[in-house]
């Protein structure tokens, strides 16, 4: 099982302790691609991919590194509608 597959299951299991970094790596492999929205984005960060209809949003969040409960979900979401879980 390689690292996609690892973070993949990870995810699945909405796991209280998902943190951004594994979040980012993980759409990484699924191709998608970071923008901060510019310098006044703040903690906003967007994913997107040319080869996915769905833009993903999240708030980087700090100072703790962990996605809260409702990003994890709405992550799952969002990919299991892509057709990527």
């Amino acid at each position: 099982m390689g690292k996609k597959d690892k973070l993949i299951a990870r995810l699945k299991e909405h796991p209280k302790d998902f943190t951004f970094d594994e979040a980012e790596t993980l759409l990484g492999y699924l191709d998608y691609n970071r923008s901060d929205k510019g310098h006044t984005s703040g903690s906003r960060v967007i994913f997107t991919s040319k080869n996915h209809k769905s833009t993903i949003m999240l708030h980087k969040p700090h100072p703790r590194k962990e996605l809260l409960a409702y990003q994890v979900k709405q992550l799952i979401e969002v990919l299991e509608q892509e057709g990527l879980l």
